[in-house]
């Protein structure tokens, strides 16, 4: 690849630190992340989800009245994130054994996430905001996805959602408390969200092992990113966000 990147490239953008605050990927940087392909340890193939799941996944595609931000629909941290780190949750929620309830719960968190952020910058409390929006919301966000919202699976989603931007270091005795109550959630969450990192154009921005508690998060580094090569690229290509996700994970034989 050529060394010489257009000026209004997302990679260049970011080497300058001018990158605005709704950033859209485009083709300059989708070469560049296919040709800094980390060089990953081989493992088994992550499996197909199971059908529960492969549903949940279709759900990640959010009503775009769910956005706090039109303009964040399309951008970097919109319906194709979401789609991509509901789908993550789930494989990672396969690789630990997790429960069917706790998958659903932790897959619906996954999806929304992000869906109160303003732009694409350090959008601070937008995890907060996101978890009360999905308290308030919870009837219409659960009815979307199946599922009955029930007291436990309300504190737990909201709790990971809140937590997800918060690292580690940062949390308060009270967001440690709150953790402790929904920790395998709230952790593979975090992972979740860190696998799809791949997306953003500076590589000290990727995903790191060391900044997440999954043992699994190492094995799903490949699929990761693939997937976001595979969907950023069928995007651009004029696939609609949710459809260029889902058609990605099904030509990985993820979902069928």
């Amino acid at each position: 690849m050529s060394t010489t990147l257009p000026a209004d490239s997302l990679v260049e953008l970011a080497a300058r630190k001018q990158l605005p605050h709704h950033q859209y990927t485009d083709p300059a940087t989708v070469r560049w992340i296919a040709a800094n392909r980390p060089d990953l340890p081989d493992g088994p193939p992550p499996p197909t989800l199971r059908p529960s799941s492969r549903q949940l996944v279709t759900c990640a595609a959010l009503p775009a009245d769910w956005l706090a931000e039109a303009r964040c629909h399309d951008s970097l941290h919109g319906i194709r994130h979401a789609v991509r780190t509901a789908a993550m949750a789930a494989l990672l929620a396969e690789a630990t054994d997790l429960g069917e309830d706790d998958t659903a719960t932790l897959v619906l968190a996954a999806a929304v996430h992000d869906c109160r952020r303003l732009h694409d910058k350090d959008d601070a409390g937008h995890g907060a905001r996101a978890a009360i929006w999905l308290t308030d919301n919870a009837g219409t966000v659960w009815d979307h996805f199946g599922l009955t919202a029930t007291p436990s699976r309300l504190t737990a989603a909201g709790t990971a959602v809140r937590l997800h931007d918060l690292p580690y270091e940062h949390f308060s005795p009270d967001d440690h408390a709150d953790h402790a109550r929904t920790r395998t959630i709230t952790d593979l969450l975090k992972a979740a969200d860190a696998l799809d990192r791949y997306r953003l154009p500076k590589l000290t921005w990727w995903p790191d092992p060391a900044r997440v508690r999954s043992r699994a998060f190492t094995i799903l580094q490949p699929t990761a990113f693939e997937l976001v090569v595979r969907s950023e690229s069928a995007w651009l290509a004029g696939t609609d966000s949710a459809e260029a996700v889902l058609t990605s994970l099904a030509s990985m034989e993820l979902i069928g």
